[in-house]
């Protein structure tokens, strides 16, 4: 029964531990390139959480967060970061009826056309857990949006979110959702013997936010860790935590290939055993066939933080290699390519607190090249959230929330090669 503990150990929110003075470890110098670690300043001000990070087409950072207001309200903003400086932040969407949650966060697209996409999520009835995903496009860069579409239109007072975005097309884009229609009865968890399971739905949007394509792409998934994905040279690639009957939660990937959806592989045969979500979804990049996924396990009642690499856009992944274990690993992964380097982040939760690290490996997980801790910080549990983590141009970048005296704010720091 330990992996209980270990469950419960993970979803503690306490948030009012003593302060802790947010100093960065020095990097380690790798094997030809060192890098040095330092403040990245954000936009962003006052009360603010759930933070997103990506790279456009054209090579921007496009950063996203939620503020929160007076009373219920909650307002959706966006900057963008051109590797000098910020653009003004801008307002995507107001709402007084969203779900605002530390793990089933806002997402931002980018496609080529210039046009930006984004989610939340919004209740749909009084049910604590009743709410749906609802998309908007910004056609002049995120100047103005259009109103919102409802993504799924089953009409069912249930979860749907934890949603992934990619660019489908110029214009378009894919989407993945985790849905519960079929849990009707079930309560959160959707356990069987009330109503069926959590599944996983995918679709495409086009520029007139007209929704095709849409399908169910696994009717038996984790009911409420993130799912991620990225482009490769054969086609999208999909990795989710997925659930049998046997209640082992292990990681799987699917291709969008030649116009089909592949059959769900395993990345690893972790054989994790686990009664109820563990809220920790993974993380994948991608260059060319070449991909790479982290995640989070506790297979045999050891929490740790792994790594894989496939060579075949995701047909086949190499034996994992093993991060960070131990009791004080909370997961919240992240993963990036960059040059012929992957970086991956997670986070960890001891006596002292919790705090970000950094890993810093070659393209084939061969050799570490560095290790760093980005932070300590002073919130602890779920209020903290999940670290988000992009590279672009030889710089890593890394965004985070605090929770000092009860009140959320974002963090950011960059790692740039010496010299640069």
């Amino acid at each position: 029964m330990r992996h209980y503990f270990v469950f419960l150990l993970f979803l503690l929110s306490a948030c009012d531990g003593d302060p802790v003075e947010s100093v960065p470890v020095p990097p380690t110098v790798g094997t030809h390139v060192s890098y040095d670690l330092s403040e990245w300043e954000l936009p962003v001000h006052g009360r603010a959480a759930q933070p997103d990070l990506v790279v456009g087409p054209d090579g921007h950072v496009l950063l996203s967060w939620i503020e929160a207001e007076n009373g219920n309200a909650h307002t959706l903003m966006s900057a963008a970061f051109d590797g000098d400086a910020w653009s003004p932040p801008r307002k995507i969407a107001r709402g007084d009826d969203w779900f605002v949650n530390w793990a089933d966060t806002p997402h931002l697209a980018a496609t080529a056309d210039g046009a930006l996409w984004a989610h939340w999520l919004r209740q749909s009835a009084k049910a604590a857990y009743a709410y749906d995903v609802v998309l908007s496009r910004s056609a002049d860069g995120g100047n103005t949006w259009s109103a919102p579409i409802k993504v799924n239109d089953d009409g069912t007072p249930t979860e749907h979110g934890f949603v992934s975005l990619w660019p489908q097309s110029r214009d378009s884009i894919g989407i993945a959702w985790l849905d519960g229609r079929n849990t009707v009865g079930g309560g959160h968890g959707g356990h069987e013997a009330h109503g069926g399971a959590m599944t996983l739905r995918v679709a495409d949007i086009g520029a007139d936010l007209g929704k095709s394509s849409e399908s169910e792409l696994d009717s038996r998934t984790c009911d409420c860790c993130q799912t991620d994905a990225a482009m490769t040279a054969r086609g999208l690639l999909l990795v989710y935590r997925d659930r049998d009957g046997g209640e082992i939660r292990d990681i799987v990937t699917a291709r969008f290939d030649d116009g089909a959806w592949t059959l769900p592989r395993k990345v690893h045969d972790d054989r994790w055993k686990m009664p109820a979500c563990p809220v920790n979804g993974p993380a994948i990049t991608a260059k060319g066939t070449q991909a790479w996924v982290a995640w989070y396990t506790a297979a045999g009642d050891l929490p740790k933080v792994r790594v894989a690499r496939s060579q075949d856009a995701g047909d086949s992944f190499s034996a994992p290699v093993d991060l960070d274990s131990g009791l004080e690993v909370q997961g919240r992964v992240g993963v990036a390519a960059d040059g012929d380097a992957v970086w991956v982040s997670w986070s960890r939760e001891d006596a002292n607190g919790q705090s970000i690290w950094l890993a810093r490996y070659d393209a084939g997980l061969g050799k570490e090249l560095q290790r760093i801790q980005v932070a300590k910080l002073q919130g602890r549990g779920r209020a903290t959230g999940f670290a988000q983590l992009v590279a672009r141009e030889g710089a890593a970048y890394l965004v985070w929330t605090d929770v000092v005296d009860g009140k959320p704010a974002l963090h950011g720091a960059r790692l740039t090669a010496k010299g640069i």
